[in-house]
């Protein structure tokens, strides 16, 4: 199965709410709850968080990409980038 999630910067305005937007979109029935930093991001890409088991095929899409540099921050908004550039199952897409 391939997996598609839009991350829409509208529904946040900084970075806990980013946080709580991929809490949203990536996470599902855990019974706990997930950290809100960077390392704990990257480990919810990889899956098995309830949504999409480890190493399958992702897409995803952020729209209105541009309002999350402005709100999050060049540095913070590139490492993000990063993070997800850097898993092999997931495609990319940003929409400005």
């Amino acid at each position: 199965m391939h997996w598609e999630f839009i991350i829409d910067s509208e529904k946040f305005d900084d970075i806990e709410g980013f946080y709580c937007e991929i809490d949203n979109l990536f996470t599902k029935d855990l019974g706990w709850k997930t950290g809100h930093n960077l390392d704990a991001f990257n480990d919810i890409l990889r899956g098995g968080f309830g949504v999409y088991e480890y190493g399958e095929p992702v897409k995803i899409i952020w729209k209105n990409f541009e309002k999350s540099e402005k709100d999050l921050g060049c540095k913070v908004i590139n490492m993000i980038v990063e993070i997800i550039t850097n898993h092999d199952n997931i495609s990319f897409i940003q929409v400005r």
